[in-house]
């Protein structure tokens, strides 16, 4: 199957990271899912542990979200006009997040936070960006600067065809290291429009935020009149329905971040993102203002069904989902921790909420710098013998794990019993 895409595809994939080169051998074609399990071409099944990459929060296949899907296809997949779904969703996301008071439904994640900044540098005037060293924003040209995941799985910098002329407005700063922010404003005082950030890094691994430091940028972009904006594409309804934002207690009023980028669980798995904010800066985009932004699929009906299935299910039962998840996370990744302790083998877990990542590293990790000194070759071990006994992990040690609702006690037998497995084979 690889071979046949192969000729097709550039190595054989529509997403660098899907093709396995941080763990070698070939990556397994999927043909179908249903709540926590993946089914390849092969009739193999995996328990799912990086649930197309953070979407899947309540499963696979969740079914409120594929009836809406399939109700909506059966009147039309696209219209290219306004239809009620985007206010209904959009209502949905304001219940959650207090600090989006407009917001504006794009296509993807990267869209997402490409047009937040382009609004951010024309809301304030100032050509700087100031982001984080492992932080994934998308692949637009200016946010491919020291991006963490794909771009570290494959030991490169940044991008080909990305020129120094668009690279040179964007300042790559370590991620918890609120001393170098105040260095940069220091340098740049009146030509910064804002920061963007993670507030849970999730493509260098997870790693969250050091106490203080959103705080702490919170305040700095306040005093030299900069905006915040928090990427929560993956963090977002999954840390809690509020996201990083509602766990951290930074969900309105003065601490709240100027704007958010959302993606992933908004759309229930189809495409789709979104970002949003204070109602004066997102009066600046066209039509109401000078800042351009468009989009010929943005507001699918589709996803606004698969979206406004999701976020239903999400406001209603959210009392029951985000303990069960934090719970079901916490034993899986502490079980395979306390396995690899008795293996002998140096690993640091960290754990926020439903994601998670295993770093093949004793020391902790609390930025890209430290999460680089993870064994690679150790994780890519590990990742295979995980896969021969049915748990399919990210594959690269430089992303996140995820866990749903659909996961439990069975999913953790399975999961913690091939890890014994796994771990005494990387041991070897």
């Amino acid at each position: 199957m690889q071979q046949r895409a192969e000729k097709m595809l550039p190595g054989g994939v529509d997403s660098p990271v899907r093709a396995f080169r941080a763990v070698g051998g070939n990556p397994p074609f999927v043909v179908s899912a249903e709540g926590a399990y993946l089914t390849d071409a092969d009739g193999n099944r995996y328990v799912d542990l990086f649930g197309s990459w953070g979407p899947m929060l309540l499963g696979h296949a969740f079914p409120p979200a594929v009836e809406a899907i399939c109700a909506a296809a059966h009147r039309s997949a696209s219209f290219g006009a306004s239809t009620p779904s985007e206010a209904d969703l959009a209502e949905l996301v304001q219940r959650c997040f207090p600090s989006v008071e407009m917001l504006r439904f794009v296509s993807s994640g990267t869209e997402a936070c490409m047009s937040a900044i382009r609004l951010a540098r024309g809301f304030t005037g100032r050509p700087f960006v100031i982001k984080f060293e492992g932080c994934y924003h998308g692949h637009a040209d200016s946010l491919l600067v020291k991006a963490g995941s794909g771009v570290a799985t494959f030991g490169i910098p940044g991008s080909a065809g990305v020129p120094n002329e668009t690279a040179m407005h964007t300042l790559a700063l370590p991620f918890n290291d609120l001393r170098a922010v105040e260095a940069a404003f220091a340098a740049h005082p009146a030509a910064i429009a804002c920061v963007i950030v993670e507030p849970v890094v999730g493509n260098a691994g997870t790693i969250p935020p050091a106490p203080g430091f959103l705080e702490g940028l919170r305040a700095l972009t306040h005093e030299y009149g900069a905006l915040l904006i928090f990427d929560e594409v993956m963090t977002g309804f999954r840390l809690s329905r509020g996201g990083a934002q509602g766990l951290f207690g930074m969900a309105s009023g003065d601490v709240a971040p100027d704007l958010t980028t959302m993606g992933k669980i908004l759309g229930g798995g189809l495409p789709v993102g979104a970002f949003g904010g204070r109602a004066q800066v997102m009066q600046k985009l066209a039509p109401l203002g000078p800042v351009y932004q468009a989009g010929t699929l943005s507001g699918n009906p589709l996803a606004m069904a698969a979206g406004i299935a999701t976020l239903a299910a999400l406001l209603l039962r959210s009392d029951q989902i985000y303990p069960q998840l934090d719970a079901t996370t916490a034993a899986i990744a502490n079980g395979v921790a306390l396995i690899a302790a008795e293996h002998g083998i140096g690993m640091t877990t960290n754990r926020v909420g439903s994601m998670f990542t295993w770093f093949f590293t004793p020391e902790a990790v609390t930025d890209f710098a430290s999460a680089s000194a993870s064994d690679t070759a150790a994780f890519a071990r590990f990742h295979h013998a995980m896969m021969e006994r049915g748990v399919w992990l990210p594959p690269s040690q430089f992303e996140a794990a995820f866990v749903s609702t659909a996961h439990g006690e069975r999913e953790l037998e399975l999961i913690l019993a091939a890890a014994r497995e796994a771990m005494a084979e990387v041991a070897r």
